[in-house]
């Protein structure tokens, strides 16, 4: 019997029945979208080879719909929101070529993508993240690999809140985290226009 992918808030999943939150703070779980993941010597020069124009590292590309994002020398995420037919063309090239490319780390087995956004979106993430993400500290085409609810994760910015990456195990642990953030921002709202 062959396995299937199961995501973090898929029904019978590891964190099926997790509220998600909704709202002055929505936390959608992207996981299921189309990514690919290359790592190790050969990974970037085989991009470049078929058209990939790659980012510095710690910043974002585009290609054809997809979002490159550069995290080393020789460790870069394709994520396909959008572009999945982009994405499987270019890994059915990948997985067919015999010469060097690098290996895939499994980015789409092994991390969840989640993504914040509406109003709280950037009060949450000052809550959630210790670094300073205001839009003029960090733009649209950087990355931060940093702690992101006391989880190791990967952030940037998406066009309407962030994205945040990381492992797959931690799901239900960061959107109950998130949820937290989300209500200190409206408490702190609520109370701040109550002795305004």
């Amino acid at each position: 019997m062959a396995a299937s992918a199961v995501f973090p808030f898929m029904a019978g999943g590891a964190a099926d029945g997790t509220k998600l939150p909704t709202g002055a703070l929505a936390l959608s779980d992207l996981t299921a979208s189309p990514r690919f993941g290359l790592k190790g010597g050969g990974s970037a020069a085989w991009l470049t080879a078929h058209g990939i124009s790659l980012p510095a590292v710690n910043h974002i590309g585009a290609y054809h719909g997809m979002r490159i994002l550069r995290l080393g020398n020789e460790d870069i995420l394709l994520l396909a929101e959008g572009a999945g037919e982009a994405l499987a063309e270019l890994k059915a090239g990948w997985a067919n070529d015999a010469g060097p490319k690098g290996y895939s780390s499994w980015r789409e087995e092994g991390w969840a993508w989640l993504r914040l956004s509406g109003p709280h979106a950037p009060q949450s993430m000052s809550r959630l993240c210790a670094l300073d993400l205001r839009a003029d500290r960090f733009g649209v085409d950087d990355i931060a690999q940093t702690r992101v609810g006391h989880i190791e994760a990967v952030t940037f910015r998406s066009q309407t809140g962030f994205d945040v990456l990381f492992d797959v195990t931690a799901s239900v642990y960061f959107a109950r985290t998130a949820a937290a953030a989300a209500r200190h921002c409206t408490d702190f709202l609520i109370d701040t226009e109550g002795h305004a």
